[in-house]
């Protein structure tokens, strides 16, 4: 008695992978394969209605001593805020994991990676970034100090350091070379001017205002 599918294929014999080829080229692929294919394919997955909508809310961020209502998507980080929404573009994005700390700023004067911040989460909170720091033509002293000591090279992780830096001062962390080490070991500099900064972090700690 023969196979129907596979007339060569004595009936009740399983069909190996030779006789599936041989079927392949002789129908052209498609007799063969569609029916598998269709078998194999799992049906659509039921909605369970937990997908998120994506539906803009409302956020009213102060950052730099100024209110901004934005609509955003739930899932926005502060730095794409900052960034995309608010044109301030002073924190940088390096990593996105938090690692790098191109994007520090403060937050309610504490030091934030605001790449790992939602920004709907920092609504109500005082919101600082690099643009925010200096008072007026006033620089801060910890740029002044950053430019004194000749504290960058390519300057894309400077903004960071230094908003790292003014943390690191208001916290008390500023007394001794080594002491700011540790507590800046959060922010990379691939050009390598750690000496520096930590140069112009002592500097600044000297002076007045120099905490935020």
């Amino acid at each position: 008695m023969q196979n129907k599918e596979f007339p060569w294929q004595p009936a009740g014999m399983p069909v190996r992978r030779r006789a599936l080829l041989k079927a392949s080229v002789a129908t052209g692929g498609a007799a063969v394969v569609a029916p598998l294919l269709s078998a194999a394919a799992p049906g659509p997955a039921p909605s369970s209605g937990s997908e998120p909508s994506g539906a803009p809310i409302d956020v009213v961020l102060r950052v730099n001593g100024a209110d901004h209502r934005l609509a955003l998507d739930p899932r926005t980080t502060l730095l794409d805020a900052l960034r995309e929404q608010l044109q301030l573009t002073g924190s940088k994005k390096g990593c996105g994991l938090g690692q790098c700390g191109a994007c520090t700023v403060l937050m309610d004067g504490k030091r934030v990676k605001s790449c790992l911040s939602l920004a709907a989460l920092a609504e109500g909170r005082e919101i600082t970034t690099i643009e925010g720091l200096a008072k007026g033509d006033q620089l801060h002293p910890l740029q002044v100090a950053f430019i004194e000591r000749d504290a960058f090279q390519c300057g894309y992780c400077t903004s960071g350091q230094i908003m790292a830096g003014v943390a690191c001062i208001a916290e008390g962390h500023a007394g001794s070379a080594q002491e700011i080490r540790d507590w800046m070991s959060g922010n990379v500099c691939r050009c390598g001017a750690y000496d520096h900064i930590v140069a112009a972090i002592q500097d600044a700690a000297q002076k007045p205002g120099s905490g935020g």
